[in-house]
Parts: C-alpha cells; structure tokens; sequence
C-alpha cells in the first residue's frame, strides 16, 4: 500500500477516526456507517477504484474485499438488518485496513 500525502495526511484521518470511535460504544450501527465512509475516502485518495471490478482483482483485493464486506454489513445495519458480532466484525475489518494504511504512512 501506499500513502498519498497530496490527497489528506495521517492526522487528519487519525483525527476523523477518533472522533468516530467517541460515540461507536452508544451506536455502533451507526459508527460502522461512519468508519466505512472514511475508509472509503481513504482508500480513493490512496487510487483504489473501489467501483471498478477490475481493479478489485488487482494487487490489493484483500483490502477492497475487506471494505467491501464491511460496507455491506454497515448498509444492512442502517436498515436494522445486521447483528450486533456483524457490526463488530466488520468494524474490527475496517480498524485493520484503516490500521495498515497508518502504519504504512508512518514508514514513508
């Protein structure tokens, strides 16, 4: 993976996940939405097409699989539709792609 300081840097990313992570243990349904959106965002600013099926076989799958299965759980729990372990399964995915792309950032 690489980090794209042009796109946004590790603080402002850090500081949007902090900020996502005060309120997670009152609504977790609605806090996975939340850390899928800034996955997402991370993700783009870093040249993933998340849209593309192409690109979703590439080098990084894992990373966009992971997203992906946990976009879709935050979606089913908006509607009310995903169990409490799925919300947390899929917000322990996203912490951990969220979590590789902050440790590659330190390195650069």
């Amino acid at each position: 993976m690489e980090w794209d300081e042009g796109g946004a840097d590790l603080h402002s990313w850090t500081s949007q996940w902090a900020s996502i992570a005060e309120d997670a243990d009152d609504d977790p349904d609605a806090a996975v939405s939340q850390y899928a959106d800034l996955v997402e965002r991370m993700l783009e600013a870093n040249g993933y097409a998340i849209g593309d099926p192409v690109a979703r076989e590439g080098e990084e799958r894992e990373v966009v699989a992971t997203y992906l299965a946990a976009r879709e759980t935050a979606e089913r729990a908006e509607l009310g539709a995903a169990a409490r372990s799925e919300v947390e399964q899929a917000i322990e995915d996203l912490r951990s792609v969220f979590e590789s792309f902050a440790s590659e950032a330190e390195l650069d």
